[in-house]
C-alpha cells in the first residue's frame, strides 16, 4: 500500500492508497509545524520534526508506522564560543528549524536552519554536530536565501558508498563528503550567482542559491538542482553543474523530484519568478524533462488552471519508487496526486494547511 507523508504548518498527514483512491487521515500532532519528516527504509522508523516557535524544535519518532510516536532527542549547537573566529559569528547558534531529514545504513543525517549538520548513530536517541562543516571558515559567508540566515535544506547519501554525502546549502552552495563528514569540499563549479551577486563573484561557489538537489538512485552520478536562477544538472555525482535552459513558462522555482531509475528524467514546478513567487498566467502546472533536460513538457491536466496563486515549496514534491507516481503540496493548502509519471493529476485535499513537506513511505 503506498502512503504519502504530509507535513503541515498544522500538523501531519498520512495519505493512503485504497480500493477507493487516495484517502487522507486524521493528523498528527494537530496544529503543530511539522517541517520535515521521513520513512526509514531499513528499520521502518517514521520520523517528524516540529518547529514550535518559543518551545523550540522538538524530534518525534515512531515505530509502528504513525499510529503512535514518541519523543526523541533534537539537535542542538553547543554554547557559542566567548574566543576564537567564532565569537563574534553573527550566526545565532541555536536551532530554528530542522529541514532536512535522512537516512543511511545506521545513521540519521539532519540539517538546519541555521546551517548546521547534525548526525545520530542511535535512531534519535542523540544528535553531534558535525563541527568539520560548521568551523569551516567559509561558513562565515553563508547568507539566507528566504530566511535571515543560510539553511541546509537537502541531503543525498550516496546508496553506493554511505561515506560520501552531498548538501546544498542556501546560499551556500554543494558541499561533499567522501568520509563521513570528516572532510568536506564545496562542489558548485558551473553554478552562476551574477542575477543577485557582483560580477567578481558570480562564480564563487560558496554563495550560490541552491534551492533544492535530488539524484537518481539508480544512477546517483547523475543529479539535479533547481537554483535560484533555473535549473542545473550533474552528470559527474555533482562535481560539475551544468544550466539547463529555461523551459516554459519559467526555470525558476523550488523543488525537484529525480526519476527513481531513468536518469534523463525529473520533474519541476515552475513559479513566474523570483518577484512574482505564484504560477505563471495564474495556472500551475509541472515540467518534466525524460532527455536530460533538452526538451520539457508542461503537464496541468486537474491541476489549478487559472486564477491560482500556489507555491511549491523546496520538499512539496515527490516521486515514489515505482517512478510513475508523484505528490505535490502547496503553500495554499492544495494536495495532488499524479499516477501517470506527472501528465494527469487528481486533487486529494485543496483544504489541508500550508504544506512544507510531501514524501512516499
Amino acid at each position: 500500500m503506498q502512503q504519502i507523508q504530509v507535513g503541515t504548518r498544522k500538523g501531519l498527514f498520512v495519505v493512503r492508497r485504497t480500493r477507493e483512491g487516495w484517502r487522507l487521515g486524521q493528523p498528527a500532532f494537530p496544529g503543530e509545524p511539522v517541517t520535515q519528516v521521513l520513512a526509514d527504509p531499513r528499520s521502518g522508523d517514521w520520523y517528524a520534526a516540529l518547529r514550535l516557535g518559543h518551545f523550540g524544535v522538538k524530534v518525534k519518532r515512531s515505530t509502528d508506522g504513525g499510529a503512535h510516536w514518541e519523543d526523541v532527542a533534537s539537535p542542538a549547537f553547543p554554547p557559542k564560543p566567548e574566543e576564537g573566529p567564532f565569537k563574534d559569528d553573527p550566526t545565532p547558534w541555536t536551532v530554528d528549524m530542522v529541514w532536512a531529514l535522512e537516512a543511511g545504513p545506521g545513521r540519521l543525517w539532519a540539517g538546519a536552519l541555521p546551517a548546521g549538520l547534525f548526525v545520530s548513530d542511535d535512531r534519535g536517541a542523540s544528535w553531534q554536530l558535525v563541527t568539520s562543516l560548521w568551523e569551516r571558515p567559509e561558513r562565515l559567508e553563508w547568507f539566507g536565501g528566504g530566511y535571515d540566515h543560510a539553511g541546509i535544506h537537502s541531503i543525498v547519501i550516496d546508496p553506493r558508498d554511505p561515506a560520501h554525502v552531498t548538501l546544498a546549502v542556501s546560499c551556500g552552495g554543494i558541499w561533499q563528503t567522501r568520509d563521513h563528514g570528516l572532510t568536506w569540499a564545496n562542489t558548485s563549479e558551473g553554478m552562476d550567482a551574477g542575477a543577485y551577486m557582483p560580477p567578481e563573484r558570480r562564480f564563487d561557489g560558496n554563495i550560490q542559491d541552491v534551492h533544492r538537489i535530488a539524484t537518481c538512485a539508480a544512477q546517483p552520478d547523475v543529479l539535479w538542482a533547481q537554483n535560484h536562477v533555473g535549473i542545473y544538472r550533474s552528470v559527474d555525482g555533482g562535481m560539475h553543474w551544468t544550466a539547463i535552459p529555461d523551459p516554459a513558462p519559467s526555470g525558476f522555482g523550488f523543488p525537484v523530484a529525480a526519476h527513481p531509475v531513468d536518469p534523463q528524467c525529473a520533474w519541476f514546478a515552475p513559479a513566474h519568478s523570483d518577484a512574482q513567487r505564484m504560477p505563471a498566467d495564474g495556472r500551475m502546472v509541472v515540467n518534466v524533462t525524460r532527455d536530460g533536460g533538452a526538451t520539457f513538457r508542461t503537464h496541468g491536466e486537474g491541476l489549478p488552471a487559472r486564477d491560482a496563486y500556489h507555491l511549491v515549496y523546496r520538499h512539496g514534491l515527490a516521486c515514489a519508487a515505482d517512478g510513475q507516481t508523484l505528490a505535490m503540496g502547496s503553500t495554499t493548502g492544495g494536495l495532488w496526486v499524479s499516477e501517470d509519471g506527472g501528465e494527469r493529476w487528481e486533487c486529494v485535499s485543496r483544504d489541508l494547511p500550508p504544506i512544507a513537506v510531501v514524501r512516499f513511505a
